[in-house]
């Protein structure tokens, strides 16, 4: 059985708000609150976080930097200063002036916020000090939060039933308020007043995303490594057992594993790794560690989304054989859950959102593929109560910034003064951006006064690429033609780019294609890529070596993977 608590409200394993939605436009139609509010309000909105226990509360922001709050205002979760609610949106003007980071919040509810200059401010229900003022009253108006945040910069907040932690730029985890599993992490089941360190088995390390279930913490580390404290009584900590964890303890389970975000249910924990696999543990009882089954899970399960069907039903053939495109198709880029609720989701790389747990009534044992376009869908839709997992964030689109402009020129026959002719293709550029941001192009443009520069070292796609990126700071191509901008960074000592091509190639990596991946990050001497592809092929090993590119490896490669592989321990019986 789960532990009950009242709940009035709740709040992701990553929590609400941690990573602003990248959606193009803020679509909040689904959430029936915001049926109180007028076409030209909607309209307005950037960021947008349901809460409350049913969905009743929220709070939002304008185009104008305005902060609206509107709904039962429990608890005085609103901010307004009073407990009265409000039908119509009422203007929160003790953080007039202030722009929105991130924010969380809890089951009472009250609210962490974090404002883009790193400070905090909480208010609401306050029975357990979770506001971290110092006190146990309410908090009718937003309190910034400075004991032992002053000289800190929090750039992430997460908070659960009745507790608040923090992670600030330096790699720090900061928390207090309701203690009675540990999930504060002092080591003691005393209630924390104010914001303290979570120390421990975190005191040296890099923290780099947090999250809380109703009664528990994690930590995520710069290594890939998960910390979990607080309450286990589901397996939710995923240690193997349903004792609770006063203080920060690794995950063993996950060894070898190295994890990108964590997310926590109600009482269930989802994680995400740097290969696009997700692993689930705690409480089942919905089915919402999508295993096939209600059992609980006090160890990392691996959770098997199908491969997107309309890949699976489409033959359009690969572009190489060693990338095939069903690989990607299950790759999974975000994890969604909700510390109010016992639903999961998460979203594949080709864009494809899948569901599982509790939804609607209906306890969803495997991941059920929807037609959302996003994670926010299923919980406004699905979840209950229907309420933000994260902060909806969007930027505006009517004013273009310095970069956005940029942006636009490229290849703009317009206004360049230099084309580069590859392929037979031309791609337009301005030498004056192409020096600022390139050492190559500062050297070699000094003195030329030529409007046209043939290229034949690299292909069209991949030299268009990487004029983009000098324009636009990310590059836009697949996996197997990031190899050969691979290539030209090298080649350009263009580090930066260089670490962005590896960031793409690991999207596409497959034990077909695990073994030239290895080789080509070793010939251009992406030591990032080559321990991906190493620890790939080791994970895989039995496939891999099966493969054809291992057939034909490199005979120093294969000698130094064998030996590599051996110190690893990989052909132990």
């Amino acid at each position: 059985m789960e532990e009950e608590l009242s709940l009035s409200c709740g709040e992701s394993g990553k929590p609400v708000g941690a990573t602003p939605s990248s959606l193009k436009m803020l679509d909040v139609g689904k959430w029936p609150i915001f049926s109180l509010c007028s076409e030209e309000e909607l309209q307005l909105i950037r960021q947008a976080c349901v809460f409350g226990s049913a969905g009743n509360e929220v709070l939002y922001t304008t185009v104008n930097d305005e902060i609206f709050v509107l709904g039962t205002n429990c608890c005085g979760c609103l901010g307004l200063g009073d407990v009265q609610s409000t039908i119509e949106p009422r203007r929160l003007e003790s953080l007039n002036g202030k722009k929105i980071a991130c924010l969380s919040y809890g089951s009472g509810p009250h609210i962490v916020l974090a404002t883009t200059e790193g400070e905090v401010f909480t208010w609401g229900h306050n029975a357990y000090s979770q506001l971290g003022n110092g006190t146990t009253n309410h908090g009718l108006v937003p309190c910034h939060i400075s004991t032992n945040l002053s000289n800190k910069q929090v750039t992430e907040v997460a908070c659960g039933s009745y507790h608040s932690l923090v992670l600030t730029s330096d790699g720090e985890v900061f928390a207090w308020g309701y203690n009675n599993s540990g999930q504060v992490g002092s080591g003691s089941t005393a209630n924390q007043l104010i914001p303290r360190r979570v120390t421990g088995c975190l005191q040296n390390k890099v923290v780099v995303n947090i999250a809380c279930g109703q009664m528990c913490s994690m930590a995520v580390v710069n290594t890939g490594e998960v910390y979990v404290w607080g309450y286990n009584g589901n397996g939710q900590l995923g240690l193997g057992s349903s004792g609770n964890q006063p203080t920060p303890c690794r995950i063993a389970a996950l060894q070898g594993i190295r994890v990108q975000r964590v997310a926590c249910g109600y009482a269930h924990t989802l994680v995400l790794t740097d290969e696009g696999q997700v692993y689930a543990w705690g409480a089942n009882s919905y089915g919402q560690l999508g295993t096939g089954n209600k059992s609980n899970q006090s160890y990392p399960a691996p959770v098997v989304v199908e491969k997107d069907s309309s890949c699976c039903r489409q033959p359009s053939p690969c572009p190489t054989p060693d990338f095939p495109s069903a690989a990607r198709c299950s790759r999974i880029i975000e994890i969604a859950a909700c510390h109010s609720a016992h639903t999961s989701a998460a979203k594949t790389q080709g864009g494809h959102v899948y569901m599982w747990g509790q939804c609607r009534g209906q306890s969803v044992t495997l991941p059920h593929l929807t037609h959302f376009s996003c994670t926010d869908d299923v919980f406004a839709c699905f979840a209950t109560p229907a309420v933000s997992w994260r902060l909806l964030s969007v930027e505006p689109d009517d004013h273009l910034t310095v970069a956005e402009s940029l942006k636009r020129e490229f290849d703009n026959p317009n206004t360049a003064d230099l084309k580069f002719l590859v392929d037979g293709k031309y791609i337009y550029a301005h030498k004056v951006l192409l020096k600022i941001r390139c050492e190559h192009f500062r050297s070699s443009l000094e003195d030329n006064e030529d409007d046209i520069v043939e290229m034949s070292e690299f292909s069209y796609p991949v030299y268009r690429a990487f004029l983009e990126y000098l324009y636009t700071d990310s590059i836009s191509l697949s996996p197997e033609e990031a190899v050969g901008l691979l290539d030209l960074a090298t080649f350009y000592r263009e580090n930066r780019l260089k670490k962005l091509c590896q960031q793409t190639i690991k999207q596409g990596i497959c034990e077909e294609n695990a073994i030239a991946l290895l080789s080509a990050a070793v010939k251009y001497d992406a030591q990032d890529l080559e321990e991906f592809c190493f620890r790939f092929c080791i994970n895989h090993l039995t496939v891999v070596t099966q493969t054809s590119g291992f057939a034909e490896m490199d005979h120093d490669l294969l000698k130094n993977f064998i030996s590599k592989a051996s110190r690893v321990g990989a052909f132990k019986n």
